[in-house]
Formats: C-alpha cells, structure tokens, sequence
C-alpha cells in the first residue's frame, strides 16, 4: 500500500470520526471544534488532488470565519445546562444506527468501485492559478461576489440582533 493511500485513509478516518463526534456531542462548543477538525481535514484531501486554491479557501473561509461566527453566536446565546432541551435516548440511538448504516453504504461503494484509467485531453491552459481564478471572480463574477459578501454581513447583523436580551424592567 503506497504511503499517499495510507495519508487518504487516515485523513478519512479524522473526517468522518471528527464529523460524527460533532453531531454526537452534547456541549456545542466542543461540536464547533471537532467541526473545526473535520474541515482541516478535509483541507488535506485538496491538498491531495492538488486543488491549493481550494484547500486555502476551505481553510481560511470555513475552518476560520465561519467557526468564528459559530462559536460567536454560541457564547451570545449563553447556552446553559438548565436551559438545554434534553434529547431522548432514541433520538442519539437512531443517529448512531444512520451513522453506521451510510458508514457501511460508503465503504461497500469504495471497495466494488473501479479506476478509470485514461489519458488527460490537455489543452496548456492553466485553469488551477489563483490569477486565473482572481481574474474570473473580480470580472465575470464581480456582483454575485459582492451580492455574498452583503449576504453574509446581513446574516450576522441579524444572528447579532436575534441573541441580543431584552431589558426587563424592575
């Protein structure tokens, strides 16, 4: 087994045990961080199919600011014991038993897949850069980009806006 195998298993394996721990924790912070863990993981991955481009993006965008946001929101929430809504047993049972089912589906479907091997239609231009990249999303694709980044600031305005208490009066 070559080592670029092993590496793919391994970070496989983080993938899906940081993604299960994340639905199967009780405390949403330490959920917020194996989610954390479960995106760096899958940045190894691009790393592999040798996608840098998307690997930064994955890392800066969803590991960092977006968990930011989450953990953000989790501590303007002010989570406490006493107000968590306990969930029955089944609920965490029928969640373990999906789990295992697609687990078993997913490897059954990688064991009896095959290769395609074949030869690469090049064509000499570099899709991959960050130049190329940069010069499609701030040309063609400048207001849909402008239109998310606005999306995005909404979005937090309002989770902002929703978790802030309300004075009582004595």
């Amino acid at each position: 087994m070559s080592p670029i195998t092993l590496i793919f298993y391994f970070l496989s394996a983080i993938t899906l045990a940081s993604a299960f721990l994340t639905i199967y924790s009780k405390n949403p912070i330490h959920s917020a961080i194996y989610l954390v863990i479960c995106m760096v993981s899958i940045v190894g991955h691009y790393l592999m199919f040798n996608a840098q481009f998307l690997a930064l993006v994955q890392l800066i965008v969803y590991a960092g600011a977006i968990m930011v946001l989450f953990l953000f929101t989790i501590m303007l929430m002010n989570l406490n014991k006493e107000d968590e809504v306990h969930k029955p047993r089944i609920t965490r049972l029928g969640a373990i038993v999906v789990f295992i089912i697609t687990s078993i589906v997913l490897v059954t479907i990688f064991i009896h897949s095959k290769t395609i091997m074949g030869d690469y239609d090049t064509s000499g231009e570099d899709f991959q850069s960050i130049r190329k990249l940069g010069q499609v999303l701030l040309n063609e694709y400048m207001v849909p980009f402008e239109f998310a980044s606005i999306l995005l600031l909404v979005a937090m305005i309002g989770v902002v806006l929703l978790s802030k208490k309300e004075k009582t009066e004595k």
